[in-house]
């Protein structure tokens, strides 16, 4: 009888085991993008990002998207032009994927390639770095993103007929959890 139980947790239980230390769900987050322009400096916030992760064969794969109009500068005007200027009706969602070695999780810095959908195009960043900590089950992320307006073929909008700074970092903090 105790082959019988033993055979049944090998065969049911502990495959469930296996398969929940390999998927990730994105606990929490905060997107900040940063504008700058010779008058002001001005940050939008997201926390509406939702994210999974799966790891297999030594690789995992991370996705987060969030909503373009999630994003709060704390001037309404000013987040329904960026809206505007970035097709955010047609290309609602800002979409990041990553694959990272499952074994560069265990330290406290991992350097990520990035593809990125925004706007309607696609960019890829190389060896950006993202610092890691842990914390009981949570692995919290934390980089900047080296976005800029022409990676999305965007024109910089203008005030007082003067273009924003091409640059347009955006800071990443993320909590991750196993599921």
């Amino acid at each position: 009888m105790k082959i019988k139980i033993a055979f049944l947790v090998a065969v049911f239980v502990l495959p469930a085991v296996a398969r929940a230390q390999n998927q990730w769900v994105l606990d929490k987050c905060t997107l900040t993008y940063q504008v700058s322009h010779p008058l002001h400096h001005v940050e939008g916030l997201s926390r509406a990002a939702r994210g999974k992760g799966v790891c297999q064969s030594g690789e995992c794969n991370f996705l987060i998207a969030v909503p373009v109009k999630s994003f709060d500068s704390g001037d309404s005007n000013r987040d329904l032009h960026m809206l505007e200027i970035t097709r955010g009706a047609m290309y609602p969602m800002v979409v990041v994927r990553t694959e990272i070695p499952q074994s560069e999780l265990n330290s406290s810095t991992v350097h990520a390639d990035l593809e990125i959908q925004f706007a309607g195009q696609t960019a890829h960043y190389q060896d950006v770095p993202f610092q890691l900590s842990k914390q009981g089950g949570e692995t919290r992320i934390t980089g900047t993103i080296p976005a800029k307006c022409s990676d999305f073929k965007i024109d910089p909008p203008k005030l007082l007929t003067v273009p924003i700074k091409n640059d347009i970092p955006v800071v990443i903090d993320a909590t991750w959890s196993p599921s």
